[in-house]
């Protein structure tokens, strides 16, 4: 036969008669090829010495899979090369085995030793795929095995590896439930995981094996909401809906006593006149005392979701932002709920399928928020190009967004859509316009006209549904519409829509006594085509019949009983019963039962108005966003939305502190590692130890209170805040050698003098200034500062040094003044005098704290009427709370009278944000000038905090933006701990830009004064002299922000900054390319 040779030709192979067919597409087998020789080819490459062949056999087979064919044949010759050393083509045998290894079970447990092998891989991949390949073999018996591999995989160093493990948590659970205890404790590990590639796994096994354990939630509730905008997006989804239900349940709700819980924001953030003559000891007392006053004050936690969740909603994944908004319905107070409304119209620009589910949301959420989505009713419209399941969504979105201010505007556009070629959607269209004036009393006499003049339209189908909505309407006023009746009565003839008919019908019985003359004509027209009639037609004939003979016997008695007989022989038994019913119950008899006397109450009761309602309304009950709601029906696996708690769980369970047996080994291993460096001098003067420890004592109280606020960050964030602590230390006792280090250079006899000075520990992370001059000086300061004493020996002696002898600052009295720096003693100053290597003597200027921006303009002169206010960032820490920006506000009075009363009013600001004000200045004489010292918690963010300025006649709305690089306070870490800790801030936490320095920015002292001038950083020492590192923390979060300049002399610059805050890292880089190429 010519058969097979033809299906050769076909294919394009050259097969011989026992040789292996070689064809385009290794998947297809022919009709008439036998099943023996079907992928030999790929078999005989499997079976090859050659890792390229095999290679490219595996390729082959893993590209047919993906096109959906089956290649289960090739299991036996695949598994061999499990073992292959040839790590991409053990790659693809592990991706072909997690595909058919639960098909061919009984050839994967021959394999098991293998895949066990694979486990201890060195290869982070190959222990991934092994542990997959393992979980996807569904085999009871070797549940002991999984169970173990899952057990070491948790504890492997790839956090790929636990990615895995999470993964497979799930799969064992579904085979075996009696492994849940011992699953339940390898969850409860893996979700102390500090890793963000972890996070969204092991979650998703949470809410899979054990999801009424919130308890295992607590200790890591803080750490997922910090590491979720780090988390991959399907991670996100997961997280946000599983802390959605664990916030309904942990926190009391946010909607109840809405004007106290403003009351109490307000309080809590400037607290009470009492509190402020207290003092700051009795702060914390106050703070703790407020709760048990008020009935509700947010909790912090549930605070923190809101704010970490809030970026989430600039997300590129549409699933992200539909999460984030359905949290903010479900948790957010009402006057913060309005945020997700731009968001969610933002994915109406995306496909049809997306704009589904989100409309089905907005339609949701419109009917109890409203005002949320207003502004935007025109993205709303409906376009020509939607499918009809959109459009239908869209008119019903604008159907709950009217009102008697936008209703002219919707009616205009309903209008429109009336004339559309697609009947589904102008049916709808004539439902809600029946909506609107149901919920709209003013214009429901225009939408009866409308619809009436729909009347007359040439299509049926928009006849039928006018009529129907019409009936709706007329039940509400009835009396006043009786020409309406009769018009409708007209169209009897013309109608053939059984709906439309049936209502026409139903509305003439109903009221029959408007139309006393019309209503027995239509009844004689239905009889005629009774038996042509649809059910639903023929029940409303009977209906008009009976209510006609109760109040019109004497025209329609012989009607009705024909009409009655007709019905008595109908072929539908409803129609039957029905005949009979109402013939007992009308036509009295001898043996009439007692009903026939309330016949006219019975069929003529008067029937209350219906209620048009939106089919979203009792939607919300499912958590938005979920499948079921999606259906409006339960789907499996849902889990209900918890109601809200009556009281408050205790919130102590989420706190998760630091052993201080941890802190304390780690500072005298620190000590031990230093002690070398220092110990060439052991005597230390009195004052000068009394002036040390001071800031010591300061960061110490700061590292405390950072730790008790952020309780909830990773263990490791909290061991950086400890070397901190540990480096403040080391500088200190440095910082005690230094008269010694000044006598012994003193006694060499070199042309430049080399000297080191102790500055203010507020100094030690602002070293820039407005002049140059002073900004070279201090620069260099820090930088011989920073440097270990092993690296300075070797600079060589031509390094210049000045020293700046910090004073505190001075305050009027009136104001609160600003914890002044620690003072050199004055055996110091008197050593130091003479080494300064500048003409001219130290001025003033250079002996107060250095700031970063300038002044800036904060209310000009004649907006306040005689008042001028400046603000600048101090870059000192704010003594109330060392989360606040310091900021220094100066007042200037050039009118003619005294202004008095200046203290702060309302604050309207940001979620997160808040303000401690200055005390009240009582008056400003004329020509008198004043400061003041604010703190502002900005929460890491550049948004303005807007506020108001007051006098006692006047106020003023102002609003302070502060620069990303005075939202952090300096670090001060060697050049080891600097790339330990940008080690661990790289991948999506790095950002890098190319630049190219102008020859004027090549010098250390510029380069270095226009970084600290734009960011509060301290200097890193760094062994490679085209190399500058800078480090800092973020105040609130107290994230580490890490700067690298890399200046090389030839070729363009590269800027790196880490960072876990990757806005501000972005931002921060933006600001200091600008500083530099300027």
């Amino acid at each position: 036969m010519s058969a097979a040779p033809a299906y050769s030709e076909d294919k394009g192979g050259s097969a011989g008669p026992g040789e292996p067919e070689y064809g385009h597409d290794p998947a297809s087998g022919g009709i008439f090829s036998s099943d023996y020789k079907r992928h030999d080819d790929l078999k005989e490459m499997l079976d090859t010495n050659k890792d390229s062949l095999k290679l490219e056999a595996m390729k082959r087979i893993v590209a047919m899979i993906a096109r959906g064919k089956n290649a289960s044949d090739l299991f036996p010759a695949v598994v061999k090369n499990v073992a292959c050393k040839n790590i991409e083509v053990k790659k693809l045998v592990y991706v072909y085995l997690v595909r058919y290894a639960e098909e061919q079970q009984d050839l994967a447990l021959l394999s098991i030793s293998t895949f066990q092998r694979g486990l201890k891989d060195p290869n982070q991949l190959i222990r991934a795929s092994a542990l997959r390949v393992l979980s996807s073999i569904r085999v009871p018996i070797i549940v002991p095995i999984m169970m173990l591999a899952i057990k070491e995989a948790a504890s492997d160093m790839s956090p790929y590896v636990r990615k895995t493990a999470a993964h497979a948590i799930p799969k064992l659970y579904s085979l075996d439930s009696d492994q849940k205890d011992q699953l339940i404790e390898v969850i409860e590990k893996l979700l102390a995981d500090k890793t963000t590639l972890v996070a969204g796994s092991v979650v998703m096994a949470f809410e899979e094996v054990c999801p009424e354990r919130i308890d295992l939630i607590h200790k890591n509730y803080r750490k997922l909401c910090n590491l979720l905008i780090d988390v991959e997006e399907w991670g996100q989804v997961v997280i946000i809906s599983m802390l959605t239900r664990y916030a309904r349940t942990q926190f009391l709700s946010p909607t109840q006593n809405e004007s106290l819980l403003e009351e109490n924001a307000e309080k809590a953030f400037y607290g009470s006149e009492e509190d402020e003559a207290k003092g700051a000891g009795s702060e914390d007392a106050a703070a703790s005392a407020l709760p048990a006053r008020k009935p509700y004050v947010m909790d912090p936690d549930h605070r923190l979701l809101l704010r970490n969740t809030k970026p989430l909603l600039q997300s590129r994944s549409a699933a992200v932002v539909m999460a984030v908004a359905q949290l903010y319905f479900h948790l957010a107070p009402k006057a913060e709920v309005g945020v997700i409304a731009k968001a969610l119209v933002r994915l109406l620009r995306s496909h049809s399928e997306v704009q589904y589910v989100v409309l089905q949301n907005v339609a949701t959420m419109s009917i109890k928020r409203r005002g949320m989505f207003e502004p935007y009713l025109k993205s709303f419209y409906i376009r020509s190009t939607d499918p009809t399941q959109i459009k239908i969504l869209k008119l019903e979105v604008l159907t709950n967004l009217a009102n008697e201010t936008n209703i002219p505007t919707v009616l205009r556009e309903f209008q429109t859509y009336i004339r559309s070629m697609d009947k589904d959607f102008v049916a709808a269209t004539i439902q809600a316009i029946g909506r609107c004036a149901t919920n709209i009393g003013r214009v429901r006499d225009t939408c009866l006209n409308g619809l009436v003049q729909l009347l007359s339209n040439r299509d049926e189908l928009v006849v039928a549904e006018s009529v129907v909505v019409i009936k709706k309407l007329l039940q509400m006023q009835p009396a006043q519409h009786g020409e309406i009746i009769k018009h409708l009565a007209k169209l009897t003839d013309n109608i053939q829509v059984p709906m439309a008919r049936a209502s026409i019908l139903w509305l003439i019985g109903e009221y029959c006594e408007h139309v006393p003359r019309i209503a027995p004509d239509v009844l004689r027209k239905m009889a005629k085509s009774f038996t042509a009639e649809e059910d639903i037609v023929k029940l409303q004939v009977i209906n008009l019949a009976a209510k006609l003979y109760l109040t019109n016997s004497k025209q329609t008695k012989l009607l009705t009983q024909y009409v009655l007989s007709l019905a008595k022989y109908d072929q539908n038994y409803d129609i039957r019963d029905r005949a009979r019913f109402t013939r007992q119950l009308i036509v009295p008899s001898e043996q009439g039962g007692a009903l026939s006397r309330h016949a006219k109450k019975l069929f003529l009761a008067p029937k209350p108005a219906p209620v048009l309602e939106s089919s979203f309304k009792d939607r919300d009950h499912f958590q938005l966003g979920s499948l079921s709601h999606l259906l409006n029906a339960k789907a499996t696996g849902y889990q209900e939305l918890p109601d809200w708690p009556e009281e408050a769980p205790d919130p102590s369970v989420r706190n998760v502190e630091v052993p201080e047996w941890t802190k304390c080994s780690n500072r005298e291993k620190r000590k031990e590692k230093e002690k070398p460096f220092y110990s060439d001098s052991e005597g230390e003067s009195g004052p000068t130890e009394s002036a040390d420890s001071e800031p010591e004592s300061e960061s110490e109280s700061d590292s405390k209170s950072s730790s008790e606020s952020g309780s909830g960050d990773s263990s490791s964030e909290s061991e950086n805040e400890d070397q901190d602590e540990d480096e403040e230390k080391v500088r200190g006792s440095e910082s005690e050698q230094s008269e010694e280090d000044v006598e012994k250079r003193k006694t060499k006899k070199k042309k430049v003098p080399e000297g080191k000075g102790e500055a203010s520990s507020s100094d030690e992370g602002s070293d820039s200034s407005s002049s140059s001059s002073e900004s070279e000086m201090t620069s260099e300061s820090e930088e011989e500062q920073l440097e270990p004493a092993s690296w300075r020996r070797k600079t060589p002696p031509s390094l210049c040094l000045i020293i700046v002898l910090s004073t505190p600052t001075v305050t009027p009295p009136s104001v609160q003044p600003v914890s002044p720096p620690a003072i050199v003693s004055t055996s110091l100053a008197a050593d130091l005098e003479g080494l300064t290597l500048t003409d001219s003597t130290l001025v003033p200027s250079l002996l107060s704290p250095v700031s970063g921006v300038g002044r800036q303009e904060l209310l000009h002169r004649v907006a306040g009427e005689g008042l001028a206010v400046d603000y600048t960032f101090s870059r000192q820490p704010f003594s109330g709370d060392p989360h606040m920006v310091s900021v220094h506000i100066h007042f200037s009075n050039s009118s003619d009278t005294p202004i008095k009363g200046l203290h702060l009013g309302t604050s309207k600001l940001p979620a997160g944000i808040s303000i401690q004000e200055f005390p009240e200045i009582e008056s400003l004489e004329p020509g008198e000038s004043a400061t003041a010292v604010m703190g502002i918690n900005f929460c890491d963010s550049t948004q303005a905090a807007n506020f108001q300025l007051c006098t006692q006649t006047r106020q003023f709305y102002v609003s302070i933006q502060p620069p990303v690089g005075e939202l952090m306070a300096p670090v001060f870490m060697s050049e080891n701990e600097f790339k330990k800790e940008q080690g661990k801030l790289m991948g999506m936490n790095e950002i890098t830009e190319k630049l190219m320095l102008p020859d004027t920015c090549r010098s250390d002292h510029i380069v270095v004064q226009k970084v600290t001038t734009t960011a509060n950083l301290g200097r890193v020492p760094c062994g490679t002299s085209d190399e500058y590192r800078f480090a800092g923390r973020t105040l609130t979060s107290g994230s580490l922000v890490l700067l690298t300049l890399d200046a090389r002399p030839a070729g363009a610059a590269q800027l790196t900054v880490n960072s876990e805050k990757m806005v501000i890292g972005t931002m921060l880089v933006k600001d200091v390319i600008q500083a530099l190429i300027q």
